[in-house]
């Protein structure tokens, strides 16, 4: 089995990188080796961010290519291991079922104004907003017109993601076991000449959401996805859809996902 290990530059993080590798080449028994270009499994050790950023650096092997989280983080609601488990966590390795768990991504394509086009990818989520002002957009859900949007912006999340920002700015918290995306509005104006419904809307499979910018000439919009952004005035349109390909984690101990809500943001219950 082919391993990589993708890490944060925290220092905590690089010592438990040296001991994970430490531990993995002492063990005899071990068909493991290090393989950062083309890994069956990428082991992330940090927090959350340092497992979105791992997801980016090897979105195109999706398909193949399994996660594992460490957490040594503020918040680890990627993570199943903690950074004392780290011999739990090479056994598991060395007796790897080839289990996995899978969550479903959001892809956009974006069309630009001088006919060029980009696909991106996000396990979180996907935000639109204007770099100065309001954003101003036409929102069409499976091709007919559903509202025009003025306001702050316009975020489209996974079901994991959807504990993130989406649950910041209003939305719900969706089960990963849905084939779903969540549109948020964000600081939305209504009037007599924009209305919109000001509530989220979830989504399925077959469902695509297309954002058009009406002065996309003019206007210079942020896309911010998981970690990483971009800022353009030639986007002409975005059209947001349910990836074809979901992350993959290995089902070693995989934490339930409301075991990871009410932990995260619940809590143990008061005696």
């Amino acid at each position: 089995m082919k391993i990589a290990i993708y890490h944060n530059d925290n220092d905590h993080s690089v010592e438990v990188l040296d001991e994970l590798k430490t531990k993995i080449l002492a063990r005899d028994d071990a068909d493991i080796i290090f393989d950062d270009a083309h890994p069956d499994i990428v082991i992330s050790v940090g927090g959350d961010g340092t497992l979105l950023s791992a997801f980016h650096a090897y979105e195109q092997q999706l398909d193949h290519v399994r996660f594992i989280g460490v957490h040594t983080g503020h918040l680890g609601f990627y993570a199943d291991w903690q950074d004392f488990e780290l011999d739990d966590l090479v056994n598991s390795l060395v007796h790897d079922s080839k289990e996995s768990v899978e969550y479903p991504i959001v892809q956009a394509n974006l069309f630009f104004t001088d006919q060029t086009q980009r696909t991106i990818l996000a396990l979180n989520e996907i935000v639109i907003k204007r770099s100065f002002g309001t954003l101003s957009a036409i929102v069409d859900i499976n091709g007919d017109y559903f509202e025009r949007f003025r306001g702050d912006g316009l975020s489209i999340a996974t079901p994991s993601g959807s504990t993130a920002y989406n649950k910041a700015v209003g939305g719900a918290v969706v089960s990963p076991s849905l084939e779903a995306m969540q549109l948020t509005e964000i600081g939305s104006i209504n009037n007599r000449v924009f209305r919109t419904l000001g509530s989220p809307v979830i989504l399925g499979a077959s469902d695509v959401i297309s954002v058009k910018a009406p002065d996309a000439e003019t206007d210079s919009v942020q896309v911010a996805y998981d970690t990483l952004h971009f800022v353009s005035e030639q986007i002409e349109k975005i059209e947001f859809k349910i990836a074809p390909t979901k992350i993959k984690f290995a089902k070693y101990r995989h934490m339930n996902f409301w075991q990871r809500i009410q932990t995260s943001f619940i809590g143990p219950e008061e005696k």
